[in-house]
């Protein structure tokens, strides 16, 4: 069964725009509530569900919350609001308060005009598509409200905070400590504003915070992760060590060494990796997706690591490492999943585990990454007003063609369509810039013909 709203990581889209207004998301809620809690006949005689809901720090996120609040309510769901906290932070408290799912209201890294919603089941995980699926059903069913007496509750977790910091502190080893560090931390003016520096500083490091004013507007505006270069400046500026860069959500890192480079997701993946087979915890091989650059490729295969791609999104890496029964993963742009430390993709807990190659090895990010060269990749957004079938076109078909023979197998072209924004997303790499570029305009050139 295809989805009609969700996409590759939840249902996103312009706010007043369908889906995301009130009325939609009331009744979101509703079917939420009946599919995720077990509603309909799995839960005990007079047991109460319970879901956590939280959200990043645009202003929309007040009346969706309100609205998926009612929907929730008007099907017999109690729930718990935590306010402004990053999405891996849901995944971790809906797992420890024992409720029976967990809802993020964001976007992630889009900008203010924007907001979307993420789900998380009682085990802290992104949603299978057919559970995804059947709360697409039951939106069209009626919404019978239940009596009065057996609608449900709101509170709101105060400690919500407090509970996350310590459990970020709490994935990174014990007999280590970040002093002697200066970290840059920019939290993208979104929902890790109030967490990520003082993770840092209560682990001992010197933090200089940018981002961290929201107001509602300026989420991921000219900084974060999808715009570092206020923090990459900020390295230098301030002699920093290195400098983090998340997104709105907090689930997407992005990292500068000491003199301002930036690593991007396959750089800090290939850290963490060679770092966990040298202390002899790395179990299995690495999960990276079609996006994964193909020096990644190379590079870990010399260290006798085995790798497999999945789907673009951090719900295919998961799906995959779940199947291999491998404990890493993630994607070039910075979503990275530790699964022996986290159910979800966490910048703020990925960055810890590159700070703990940094201390363990007594070295620093410049020397860690330099095992690592990236070959260049092009990726150019063509933005469409309809789906096109990208493999029944020929026009677009033999332009894939034709740079893959001027490649002659040193590079990779892959185009697909985007999960969350209406665009087509063409990839080239390969071992020369010029070349990669010129086939990357060529490609985008007939694709936007084709729309």
């Amino acid at each position: 069964m295809s989805r009609k709203y969700f996409g590759t990581d939840g249902i996103r889209g312009r706010v007043g725009e369908a889906p995301i207004t009130p009325d939609f998301m009331m009744r979101l809620g509703y079917a939420a509530g009946r599919v995720l809690t077990g509603i309909d006949g799995h839960l005990a005689a007079g047991a109460h569900p319970t879901v956590v809901i939280g959200k990043d720090t645009r202003i929309s996120g007040y009346m969706l919350e309100s609205a998926l609040q009612a929907g929730l309510s008007a099907a017999g769901v109690d729930v718990l609001l935590t306010g402004p906290m990053p999405t891996p932070a849901i995944a971790y408290l809906t797992r420890a308060l024992r409720a029976q799912a967990g809802i993020v209201i964001s976007a992630s890294h889009n900008p203010f005009e924007d907001n979307g919603i993420k789900f998380f089941s009682g085990f802290g995980t992104k949603l299978a598509d057919d559970i995804e699926c059947s709360i697409e059903t039951a939106l069209d069913q009626p919404m019978p409200v239940q009596p009065s007496a057996k609608l449900g509750k709101a509170r709101r977790i105060n400690d919500a905070v407090g509970r996350y910091i310590e459990f970020c502190k709490s994935t990174f080893p014990n007999d280590l400590d970040l002093r002697g560090l200066k970290i840059v931390v920019d939290c993208a003016h979104g929902a890790a504003y109030h967490i990520a520096p003082h993770v840092l500083h209560e682990l001992g490091a010197e933090v200089v915070s940018l981002a961290v004013h929201p107001d509602g507007l300026n989420i991921n505006q000219e900084c974060g992760s999808t715009h570092p270069q206020a923090m990459q400046h900020a390295v230098i500026d301030n002699g920093a060590d290195l400098g983090i860069a998340l997104d709105g959500d907090g689930d997407r890192l992005i990292m500068a060494d000491s003199t301002g480079k930036l690593l991007d997701g396959d750089e800090l993946l290939f850290i963490i990796a060679a770092h966990r087979q040298r202390s002899g915890l790395l179990q299995g091989g690495v999960v990276g997706t079609l996006m994964t650059n193909l020096a990644f490729e190379h590079a870990i295969a010399k260290l006798g690591i085995p790798f497999v791609r999945a789907q673009v999104g951090d719900r295919y890496v998961l799906e995959t490492m779940n199947e291999k029964q491998w404990l890493l993963g993630g994607e070039n742009s910075g979503h990275i999943l530790c699964m022996d430390k986290h159910t979800s993709g966490d910048g703020i807990i990925a960055a810890l585990q590159v700070l703990a190659a940094i201390c363990e090895g007594k070295s620093s990010l410049q020397a860690l990454s330099s095992a690592l060269t990236l070959y260049p990749q092009v990726l150019v957004n063509v933005t469409v007003k309809d789906k096109i079938d990208l493999d029944g076109n020929s026009k677009i078909q033999s332009a894939v063609q034709n740079a893959e023979q001027e490649l002659n197998g040193t590079g990779r072209v892959l185009l697909r369509a985007s999960g969350t924004e209406p665009k087509i997303r063409v990839m080239v790499e390969g071992q020369q810039r010029q070349q990669v570029e010129m086939l990357a305009g060529r490609i985008a050139e007939v694709v936007s013909s084709a729309c």
